[in-house]
């Protein structure tokens, strides 16, 4: 195990304002508080509401209801559990245990709640005894169930309940990719699996976990985008671009524990390892790589504007979405890496750093029913 010495993460130069939510604080404990109680984590809680979750989550829901930020906060600290999980079965060579946990996530996701594309109160009536028919049912089965899969159950109800059909059908798009490319991540482990720069760049769209969190934070604000404007292709190179920016940020700032336990899902590793330079000169790489998606970014945003007036997008509400998720990219861009400098003790944890798993990840979680 090899220790990365020395190192400091560059200033990205983000070209964003950005505000936070003031009940952020209180969505950390909270979210904390609905791990402890789904038993995801039993030992050093302190050390894990330090992940700062409550806080990343406020800085990227904008002006919403506290309970909004709060479901967003609970599917972060869930989903950090979910990769620490993953990453101690590849330590201890106990992928196979993986596949019943994914299995029982994706067979819920398929057949849980179904989302009102409207909120006539009729079907608010209709939803509401849905979502009891299904807590009782999810509290039966989550006896049956490892805490890992009954946290699932148990917030991505919420998360379905408060979606429009076409955003629920995203989210439930995203969320078996981003399980996938977990998989992909522990065939990259070693040298003879080292991926290219260019595929991992595409699974790390993936397994950022970003494009989940997006369509929750796009149903919290209230925007509900016809698919066709998320078809466009303008509209998906905006969300790539902010998506690489926020991904190989935090591969800069994860560099040190990914380094140490030869871990090279890392576009600085790889890039080092391919080009046969320094993980110095893998840094300013990749800065300059971020620096370069940021100009993709503010581009792609006047290429989207241009391409909804040739196409004759006049509808004020839709512009007005439209204009509103390009803002909300923009608090990802820079909220994430505010949350990264200043909230967030995961990346200067000394165990963590070290390549050693966290003090708060339970080794007996995915066997525990």
């Amino acid at each position: 195990m090899t220790q990365l010495n020395s190192f400091s993460v560059p200033d990205f130069h983000l070209p964003f304002g950005n505000s936070k939510h003031p009940l952020a604080a209180r969505a950390n404990a909270d979210a904390t508080s609905w791990a402890v109680r789904h038993e995801l984590v039993t030992d050093a809680v302190e050390q894990f509401a330090g992940i700062g979750f409550g806080h990343l989550a406020g800085r990227v829901s904008g002006e919403v209801p506290y309970e909004t930020v709060a479901l967003l906060a609970e599917w972060m600290a869930w989903s950090f559990v979910l990769d620490d999980q993953h990453d101690h079965l590849i330590r201890t060579g106990e992928l196979e245990a993986w596949r019943p946990v994914v299995g029982a996530i994706t067979d819920h996701l398929e057949t849980g709640g179904t989302p009102e594309a409207s909120g006539t109160p009729d079907t608010q009536g209709a939803r509401r005894v849905r979502q009891t028919q299904g807590a009782r049912a999810a509290q039966g089965a989550g006896e049956r169930r490892n805490p890992l899969v009954s946290g699932f159950v148990d917030v991505c109800d919420r998360i379905l309940a408060g979606m429009s059909e076409g955003t629920a059908a995203r989210y439930r798009a995203h969320v078996p990719l981003m399980l996938h490319s977990l998989d992909q991540e522990a065939g990259n482990r070693g040298t003879v699996g080292r991926p290219s720069v260019d595929e991992y760049i595409l699974m790390r769209r993936h397994s950022s976990q970003m494009l989940p969190m997006m369509d929750m934070v796009e149903a919290g604000l209230g925007i509900d985008l016809p698919q066709r404007i998320h078809d466009l292709p303008e509209f998906k190179a905006l969300i790539a671009s902010a998506v690489d920016v926020i991904s190989w940020g935090n591969d800069v700032f994860s560099l040190p524990k990914e380094y140490s336990c030869g871990d090279n899902n890392n576009l600085v590793s790889l890039i080092a390892s391919w080009e046969g330079c320094s993980l110095a000169d893998g840094v300013r790489a990749v800065e300059n790589r971020i620096q370069a998606r940021i100009e993709d970014f503010l581009t792609g945003e006047r290429l989207l504007v241009e391409t909804l007036d040739a196409r004759g997008e006049t509808d004020g509400a839709i512009r007005a979405d439209v204009a509103r998720c390009v803002r909300s990219y923009e608090d990802w861009i820079i909220g994430a890496d505010l949350w990264q400098r200043y909230e967030c003790t995961r990346y200067s944890d000394e165990r963590f750093a070290a390549g050693l798993e966290s003090a708060y990840t339970r080794p007996d979680l995915v066997w525990v029913a």
